[in-house]
């Protein structure tokens, strides 16, 4: 709906990022982001008597981003139509195998505190606050009360938008981005045989390993190898 395109349009613009945190992602490992969500209660705009911030602490689990390509992120579920729209013109402008990141998140929220101060107040006070533990991984996001998983998200958008030059370097240094014959990156074909080991261990579905196959179109080729795993136990 028109309505709910301009609020989150709206939410978008009035994020604001106070602080973003020291450390980058990791490029070949798991980033857990401390972070403190502010926002004015959405009563506050009912009455010019409320002086309140909504505190909202919680850590944004950032996973080892992954070499992917449109015909990969075509076969992924939970998109909608539009992503989809969107997907088959990156397809068409720029092949099926250009290798571009993929960022996976978790979100795992811990408390939500309502404090009788302005919220730049309570921004000075953290801030002053996480220079002192000296933590690197924490940050601060002025966001919207109704729509704060937007602003979240925003946040969550441009550390992942600073970090890729460094990803791209660091991951092309190391030649997976490299791709074969078949248009599969090499830190594809290296994440498959991970999985094979962590399935015959008993660690991971065999149907995860079977929808990663299909993904990037290469079950034919694994078939011979996935069968023989049921004739191992």
């Amino acid at each position: 709906m028109p309505g709910n395109d301009d609020r989150i349009e709206n939410a978008v613009w009035r994020t604001e990022i106070i602080r973003l945190p020291k450390q980058k992602l990791a490029t070949f490992g798991t980033t857990n982001i401390h972070y403190y969500l502010l926002t004015e209660p959405v009563y506050a705009e009912l009455t010019r008597d409320v002086n309140e911030t909504v505190v909202r602490e919680g850590r944004v689990i950032a996973e080892k981003p992954r070499i992917v390509t449109p015909y990969y992120l075509s076969h992924l579920q939970g998109f909608s139509q539009e992503a989809s729209h969107y997907l088959g013109a990156l397809v068409k402008t720029y092949g099926p195998d250009a290798p571009g990141l993929f960022y996976t998140y978790r979100n795992e929220p811990k408390e939500l505190n309502i404090i009788s101060e302005h919220w730049r107040t309570v921004a000075d006070r953290l801030n002053a606050e996480i220079d002192k533990r000296g933590d690197p991984l924490a940050a601060i996001v002025k966001g919207e009360d109704e729509l704060w998983d937007v602003s979240l998200l925003k946040f969550i958008y441009e550390v992942a938008r600073g970090a890729l030059p460094h990803h791209v370097s660091q991951m092309g240094a190391r030649g997976l981005l490299n791709m074969d014959a078949s248009g599969v990156p090499m830190d594809a074909r290296l994440r498959i045989e991970e999985m094979f080991r962590h399935v015959l261990q008993g660690n991971f579905d065999p149907d995860e390993l079977k929808k990663e196959l299909d993904r990037w179109n290469l079950f034919a080729e694994y078939e011979d190898r996935f069968f023989a795993i049921f004739k191992k136990k």
